[in-house]
């Protein structure tokens, strides 16, 4: 009867929940076959960066897979000293007394009274510190199950065999350079997945986009065949709440497949793609529009500029999707593949993302450009930064295309009036948010229909642009 109860307890995750253990235990044996792990050498799994989505990605491991503790470990890493902020803290504190389970475990913990002393401004909490709790600093209204935390990046990836790489796409290249010179006397090759949606830009030789998985490529001489990228549609805290979701992971067929079938769960299903790069710069152009826009429920500078003017959203709806089509033209040979995936991972970011909340905020004065792009509570904008690459690639005179009034040869970018405005307003700040809405209600503006028509009737594929000949 003991042995009975023993087992039923290990079943149960730490949301309260039953999980077939079986079937996760094969599916985690089937992946540590393929790793050629033995006994008694766990499958290491690192997620690099805490934001919201390589927090709750280690989460959702950690509550499906946790349990199995002498074949699996799994471990986040995020840098040391971060400190919560008063307002934060009492924000956390709310939080933690609406959900009784939460109350529960971290008074079984012995770790409540730390959030009684912040609230009362007593002590100080670290980010760090909150995060081994289940507590991610830019979504502390979404409890998460306790984590293994590591401050020392050499400590945290030195033996891993799955780096997660949960950063933004402007640190990525330099956290991966130092991880390289902990990898210098490695054997076998880590597998690496990252969730970063950003770009960066360059001009030499030719003007190309760099991505998140290119970096690393650079950074550690990790073959591109083990580097994968996961991404949308989806909401970080939605998925760790159970919502139905999925997510498609790209890259080489040796690991998305192998994968995909790790990573799915009944809410969460994983599909895979052999389009690694084209995936990837979709899910950083998505973020150029949002924060323009709003969405039908719509965030956005639109949004809070008109209002919530249903006709005003429907009209920058049309044109950014135009614009991204457009542009979605210039990097793939195929880009009516990429259609529903862009459209349903721009609908959910609209909906509900962070870089739409950013325009919206910036449009209601509640939050100033002089601020930067890294916000408290949020985390990093990637839109913002996106929107500065993008303009930079498609601004230049060597990617020219054929204007439709009077047939002249222009930069890409001069048929992308909101990405235009976006740049001034964000970038160079010499308009305020305002000049959306003057650049919908632009007379010269074409109908985007006609850019659509554009885009689909000449051979504006440039493969120079994704780095490929």
């Amino acid at each position: 009867m003991v042995g009975s109860i023993d087992k039923l307890h290990q079943s149960l995750n730490s949301n309260g929940s039953f999980n077939n253990c079986n079937g996760l235990e094969e599916k985690l044996d089937e992946f540590r076959h393929l790793l050629c792990k033995t006994d008694g050498d766990p499958l290491r799994i690192v997620s690099v960066g805490a934001g919201a989505w390589g927090s709750v990605f280690a989460a959702l491991l950690q509550d499906s897979y946790g349990q199995f503790r002498d074949k699996v470990q799994i471990r986040i890493w995020r840098r040391p000293g971060k400190v919560v902020d008063r307002a934060t803290a009492e924000h956390l504190f709310e939080v933690i007394n609406s959900r009784e389970d939460v109350l529960r475990r971290l008074i079984r913990r012995c770790a409540y009274l730390k959030y009684v002393e912040a609230r009362l401004g007593d002590r100080t909490l670290l980010a760090d510190e909150i995060l081994k709790d289940g507590f991610c600093l830019n979504m502390i209204d979404t409890p998460l199950c306790p984590l293994k935390v590591v401050t020392n990046l050499q400590e945290a990836v030195w033996d891993a065999d799955i780096v997660v790489n949960g950063l933004p796409s402007t640190e990525t290249h330099e956290v991966f350079e130092e991880i390289n010179n902990y990898w210098k006397e490695r054997i076998t090759v880590p597998i690496i997945i990252s969730l970063s949606k950003g770009i960066e830009a360059a001009l030499q030789p030719v003007p190309h986009i760099i991505t998140p998985t290119q970096m690393i490529n650079r950074a550690t001489g990790v073959p591109i065949e083990n580097i994968l990228y996961l991404g949308g549609p989806n909401i970080a805290s939605e998925i760790y709440n159970k919502e139905y979701a999925n997510a498609r992971i790209c890259g080489a067929e040796t690991w998305r497949k192998p994968l995909a079938k790790f990573l799915r769960q009944p809410h969460f299903i994983v599909w895979d793609n052999s389009d690694l790069v084209t995936h990837e710069v979709m899910g950083g152009l998505k973020n150029v529009y949002a924060i323009g826009a709003g969405n039908l429920i719509f965030s956005g500078m639109v949004a809070a500029l008109t209002n919530e003017s249903a006709t005003s959203k429907s009209v920058y709806f049309a044109h950014c999707t135009s614009e991204m089509i457009f542009i979605t033209h210039l990097l793939a040979e195929e880009p009516e593949k990429l259609a529903g995936p862009l459209l349903a991972d721009t609908y959910v970011t609209l909906l509900k993302g962070r870089n739409a909340w950013y325009g919206q905020m910036l449009a209601k004065g509640e939050l100033s450009r002089d601020m930067g792009d890294s916000i408290s509570g949020k985390g990093m904008i990637q839109g913002v930064s996106a929107v500065g690459a993008f303009y930079e690639l498609l601004s230049q005179s060597s990617l020219s295309v054929l204007h439709p009034d009077g047939n002249m040869p222009v930069a890409p970018v001069e048929l992308c009036p909101l990405l235009k405005t976006l740049y001034k307003i964000l970038i160079t700040r010499e308009k305020s948010s305002q000049a959306i809405l003057q650049a919908l209600r632009d007379e010269t503006l074409n109908d985007p229909r006609e850019r659509i028509e554009i885009a689909q009737t000449h051979a504006f594929y440039k493969p120079s642009l994704l780095g490929q000949p």
